[in-house]
């Protein structure tokens, strides 16, 4: 939806991006994951046991952990699954990897015509459908209150090591995320307000604000032809 005014009284023209189910979902998959990278970190690094705090204790944020990383799972996947098609790869990502330097150095009008997301966003996305589904296989199989005694212990020091990695990785990419929103200005109140300004929209997601703005006529375009049709 296109809408003309602002909060602070300026008028200019805002897209929508997200709906308040995606923004709550995606801040509600961000709190489990950081609640789950502290209490992961308090059983793999005992120098950071003040990290348990929140939990009231080691041994809380360790019974805690797991049933956070099933929760983390099904926010997640309520959040990625429906944007697969928009993060599929395609030759627009290749040359937006070939301008990076334009991006870098703030020269976007180098830099081609994209769609909903950029090579690096799609990257973000993949890599944490790829990493979650990992962490949640490698941590059923070394859950000693109910898988404990489906594997063997090499089979369980493999997970663990498999497991340790792939969270270090995940939140070193979610930390990339987190800086890369907050360095491109404007990205930020797409999960606050759910919308973006068309100027952003415009710099940065070109092909897409064209799509959005040609669906909002078309479907304008359907409720006027109806109205016109509709016996008097």
């Amino acid at each position: 939806m296109m809408d003309h005014s602002s909060p602070d009284g300026e008028d200019r023209i805002t897209i929508k991006r997200y709906t308040a189910f995606q923004r709550l979902n995606h801040w509600i998959t961000a709190i489990l994951f950081i609640l789950l990278a502290m209490s992961g970190l308090v059983m793999g690094y005992p120098s950071l046991n003040f990290f348990s705090g929140p939990f009231g204790g080691e041994e809380a944020a360790r019974a805690l952990h797991p049933w956070l990383g099933l929760g983390l799972v099904v926010s997640f996947f309520l959040l990625a699954l429906p944007f697969i098609r928009v993060n599929m790869p395609n030759m627009d990502d290749v040359r937006w990897l070939r301008g990076f330097p334009d991006l870098i150095m703030h020269n976007h009008e180098n830099l081609p015509e994209l769609g909903k997301y950029n090579a690096g966003q799609k990257g973000v996305y993949w890599s944490q459908f790829v990493l979650i589904l990992v962490l949640f296989a490698s941590g059923l199989t070394i859950w000693q209150q109910y898988f404990g005694g489906s594997t063997s212990i090499g089979t369980q020091r493999l997970a663990v090591l498999v497991h340790s990695l792939g969270a270090l990785l995940a939140i070193t990419i979610i930390i990339i995320h987190v800086y890369a929103g907050f360095w491109v200005k404007g990205t930020l109140r797409a999960m606050t307000r759910g919308t973006v300004t068309g100027g952003w929209a415009y710099m940065h997601h070109r092909k897409w604000l064209r799509e959005t703005l040609a669906r909002e006529a078309a479907a304008k375009g359907n409720v006027g032809a109806q109205k016109t049709t509709e016996p008097r």
